[in-house]
């Protein structure tokens, strides 16, 4: 973990689905397995410093080669864009929708 990173796992209720999210164990929960959304919490991973505060949606899926699948979240507030790696409980058919729904975006 970079020098910038604060490891911070706890469980949270969803601001978007209402379901509880139980902690991540073997890193940091970022965002909600079920419906992948997240918050604008952070400037840098789990600081909790970024006063926004707005629904981070999930608009894209990227690969990447050390990571493997990462979730791309628009702030819905801001406008910011930030991504997070996909975690072992995540609704994967949810992923495969975004990452189909984006790459069909980015084609046409």
């Amino acid at each position: 973990m970079g020098a910038n990173f604060t490891k911070i796992d706890e469980e949270f209720i969803c601001e978007n689905c209402g379901k509880k999210v139980p902690k991540l164990g073997y890193s940091c929960r970022n965002h909600c397995p079920n419906c992948l959304y997240s918050k604008h919490v952070d400037k840098n991973p789990g600081d909790r410093e970024e006063e926004c505060h707005g629904m981070l949606k999930p608009i894209g899926i990227e690969v990447n080669p050390k990571k493997g699948y990462v979730i791309v979240f628009k702030c819905m507030k801001c406008g910011a864009i930030r991504k997070n790696k996909v975690a072992e409980d995540d609704n994967m058919e949810l992923i495969y929708k975004i990452a189909e729904e984006s790459s069909y975006k980015t084609k046409n």
